[in-house]
């Protein structure tokens, strides 16, 4: 019974000390769900690396490089760029900017956000963000409007002593956006979105088929392929309310029936 019982506690000991084992040994979440994170970006719109809406991407540059990601916005979203870049331990002052531009390369002002920002003197990080415009399903062609497509983001340095040129810096951008619904619909539509042609990759080996960029995203039906929005709901709720008004102003004038002071017909 003595030796049963050494026996269970020494097995109870190892399954013991296996379990944390086991467990540190399986990846987390997060290490599985960032896996697929881009940890660089392009030096030009035509190398931009692209980004999902709400994926982080990474890169390492020097003072000086232009900074490159492309991202997808559809109709009815309105886009939040955020990016952080983390400077060197001893440096001078530094003004950062992002700028944003739409498939035709047309640059898109911020509606609001710190788009422009100065780090001091030693400062660790500086944060950036801009917050577009809500984009379009059709605009005019000499508007400016966003519209549907790839969007291109764009991380320099704008001003910065002569010293602290080509010192390595890391950056960490993300793209989001808010659905802001029927309250942005217009009459019409984009016949395809604004992604450039130039902007291709191959999707065989032979390099034969190619597809541009980020030209699937959003439903499965394709981009801005959805009829309905909520303005139909209010469209809806406006004509019941419009015909029990009607109603109820015909029950109010129509009176009790023939007045009394007029003879009846024969």
């Amino acid at each position: 019974m003595r030796i049963t019982r050494v026996l269970s506690t020494a097995l109870l000991a190892v399954g013991l000390a296996a379990g944390p084992a086991a467990a540190d040994s399986s990846p987390s979440p997060s290490a599985s769900q960032d896996s697929g994170a881009p940890t660089q970006a392009g030096t030009s719109f035509r190398t931009a690396t692209e980004l999902d809406q709400g994926q982080r991407g990474t890169a390492s540059g020097s003072t000086g490089d232009y900074l490159y990601w492309s991202f997808p916005a559809d109709a009815g979203q309105r886009p939040d760029v955020t990016a952080t870049v983390k400077l060197p331990a001893s440096h001078g002052a530094q003004t950062w900017q992002i700028d944003v531009y739409d498939g035709l390369r047309r640059r898109q002002s911020c509606q609001y956000g710190a788009q422009t920002r100065t780090a001091a003197q030693g400062a660790g990080t500086v944060e950036l963000s801009c917050v577009l415009r809500t984009v379009r399903a059709w605009s005019e062609p000499w508007a400016d409007d966003p519209l549907p497509g790839t969007y291109y983001l764009r991380l320099t340095v704008l001003d910065l002593g002569s010293a602290d040129l080509g010192q390595p810096v890391s950056a960490e951008v993300r793209a989001d956006s808010e659905d802001i619904g029927g309250s942005a619909a217009v009459d019409g539509s984009l016949a395809k979105p604004l992604v450039p042609g130039i902007a291709a990759r191959s999707e065989s080996g032979d390099g034969d088929t190619k597809a541009a960029v980020l030209s699937s995203f959003g439903s499965d039906d394709g981009w801005s392929s959805g009829w309905w929005t909520d303005r139909w709901v209010w469209t809806g709720i406006g004509g019941v309310l419009a015909a029990l008004a009607g109603i109820g102003g015909y029950a109010l004038t129509r009176g009790s029936g023939r007045p009394s002071r007029v003879p009846p017909g024969t």
